[in-house]
């Protein structure tokens, strides 16, 4: 959709474009726009709709590798992904029993709901058997998947969990040769620097209350003497229900309880075991890692890590979960991450917005502040499995309130965008799924059916011949949004330029609900414009001073924008010219609806 604007003055002189402290690119801008589509591996295909409170895998129902086929890759694909994150996928605890099949039981007093948590590890080297058809065959049809998602064109990223196993961590299929964590520990004492685990000796390991005595489903006692400190660095023998009590934290060399002194020389014994594991992963094919709570591993270790797994493969990536600002650059200069969650900064500051609240000069502020320099190295999101979906009543309570959010979240900036499975269908999270009660997430701990992604499913289909005019409507934008990231240079690697929009909205709304930025190569320029105002149509004056004219426009007399995100609504748009008082040149005047986003492609005549 094109607007023609009116004459600009013949005598519009050029200037060259100054980058103020609120108008700042990367140093280097790099290509690094990724779009991620994380599917929750368990939650996906599974068709069952029943959705008990605590139910088990024959109630509930689970999905297996073989669900995500071909048709459902595709219309990833098509949305407009380039890389499947597959959560979920390694061995963790569970209280489904498949002792048949060689693998021992867990103790239910540490296993987080029915179908356990997926970051409580208990084989490095196995996937989960409740994604498998047949278990037997069970890394047979994960290798299938990974086959299937590379002939999409898309590429796989896998959770890797470096701070922590289960308790019960066992590892039944690690190769021949290989010493499981733990087997050679000096258990006398709390620290070693060749101990996999910290200790705290002549203590029994006594679980939260709340555990014990919801045990009733338990076959057999855990014993744990001595017991070894908790996933979060407590060093107790009696951790709380708000630890990670299920989980044990692994020893890279750091004594934590003095000063955090560290031992690397010789090479700690967890380095090099982690090292073989994540060998084993890449050479099956998996493009990615998602680093969990990477921060609280020794920098030395990934800096030690990453280019011996480049060596291998030259193109993976890893992110690094991280929610410490201070640290960013750490781990992507030393550390060598190519990303990092944006988790603190953006996504912090449009949720207050989503929510009604905050001030879109929090946007520019958080990118300054904390991502200065290393901005494309940023993995941007709206939900992902920790946080709770848009469209909860414990946030936004509708996905619309998603539209202006994402497209700045997607286009502020040159690192990769990742999407939430459901998120473009509107799914709420409601129920309560078990463990985690009704919290608007969808549960990562139990079996559950997840009713308005099985509506795009479509029983397998994949086609969403289920979905509501609405629902269609928004994986519509989400698609159009997505796409346009693959095919937009300027959306990818172009420059920066903050806009400062003077609005006048009704009901005495503010420009604090607005924001206006361009993007731009020499070939092409982008004005981004979103309302994050949820309930009043915005008007808006984004004043054009020479720099902006220059920037826009160059020798055009004409100004034209082309609406390329949108087929409605049609925002009014006016372009006005002014007096050359001041600088000020013109006037691009926008009457935007509530919850709107608008990428128009800048071109004159």
């Amino acid at each position: 959709m094109s607007h023609t604007l009116t004459t600009m003055p013949e005598d519009a002189e050029a200037v060259t474009l100054p980058l103020s402290p609120d108008n700042f690119s990367d140093e280097q801008i790099k290509d690094n726009k990724l779009v991620i589509y994380q599917i929750f591996t368990r939650l996906f295909g599974n068709k069952k709709t029943t959705n008990k409170t605590y139910g088990t895998l024959e109630e509930n129902g689970c999905g297996k590798f073989n669900d995500i086929g071909e048709k459902a890759l595709t219309e990833i694909q098509k949305l407009g992904a380039t890389h499947v994150w597959y959560t979920g996928i390694i061995e963790h605890a569970t209280l489904t029993d498949y002792t048949a099949y060689g693998i021992k039981t867990d103790a239910a007093c540490l296993v987080k709901g029915r179908a356990g948590s997926p970051y409580a590890i208990k084989d490095y080297y196995d996937v989960n058997p409740d994604l498998a058809v047949d278990v037997k065959n069970r890394m047979t049809e994960f290798q299938a998947l990974v086959d299937r998602t590379h002939r999409q064109g898309l590429k796989v990223i896998i959770d890797f969990v470096p701070n922590h196993v289960a308790r019960s961590y066992h590892s039944d299929a690690r190769p021949t040769g290989t010493e499981d964590f733990g087997t050679l520990d000096n258990t006398n004492v709390a620290f070693d620097p060749q101990n996999n685990f910290y200790y705290i000796p002549g203590r029994q390991l006594i679980l939260p209350q709340e555990c014990r005595t919801a045990a009733d489903l338990e076959k057999e006692a855990f014993i744990e003497n001595p017991a070894k400190v908790t996933g979060n660095d407590v060093f107790s023998a009696t951790p709380s229900v708000n630890d990670w009590f299920e989980t044990i934290k692994l020893n890279y060399g750091v004594d934590i309880q003095y000063n955090r002194t560290k031992h690397f020389d010789p090479i700690p014994d967890t380095w090099l075991k982690m090292h073989d594991i994540l060998k084993f992963w890449t050479e099956k094919g998996v493009d990615g890692f998602r680093c969990d709570m990477a921060e609280m591993v020794p920098v030395e270790f990934w800096r030690w890590l990453i280019p011996q797994m480049k060596a291998v493969n030259p193109d993976l990536i890893f992110i690094a979960e991280i929610y410490n600002p201070h640290e960013y650059h750490h781990y992507t200069q030393q550390g060598q991450f190519d990303f990092l969650y944006d988790k603190v900064g953006l996504y912090d500051s449009l949720r207050r917005l989503m929510e009604g609240k905050g001030n879109t000069a929090e946007i520019i502020k958080s990118w300054k502040e904390e991502t200065r320099g290393i901005s494309s190295h940023m993995l941007r999101f709206l939900e992902n499995h920790d946080e709770q979906r848009i469209a909860s009543n414990h946030f936004a309570g509708t996905p619309w309130a998603a539209i202006p959010a994402m497209t700045v979240s997607a286009t502020l900036a040159s690192g990769p965008v990742m999407l939430y499975f459901g998120q473009e269908v509107g799914e709420p999270g409601k129920g309560n799924e078990g463990f985690q009660g009704e919290d608007g997430r969808t549960t990562i701990f139990d079996y559950w059916g997840v009713p308005e992604h099985q509506k795009w499913m479509n029983n397998g289909q994949f086609d969403g011949g289920a979905l509501s005019p609405d629902q269609l409507r928004l994986r519509e934008f989400y698609s159009r949004l997505l796409n346009l990231l693959r095919e937009e240079e300027a959306l990818r690697t172009g420059r920066f330029y903050q806009l400062y929009p003077h609005s006048v909205g009704d009901h005495g709304h503010g420009s604090h609900k607005l924001y206006a930025y361009l993007r731009y190569t020499s070939h092409k320029k982008l004005m981004i414009v979103v309302n994050f105002d949820r309930s009043h149509f915005l008007h808006t004056n984004i004043p054009i001073h020479e720099p902006e004219l220059q920037l826009l426009a160059g020798n055009y007399k004409k100004l034209i924008l082309l609406d390329l995100l949108n087929t409605s609504p049609d925002p009014e748009v006016h372009y006005v010219i002014s007096e050359k008082s001041s600088h000020l040149v013109g006037q691009v005047i926008l009457k935007l609806p509530p919850c709107s986003a608008y990428i128009f492609q800048v071109a004159g005549e």
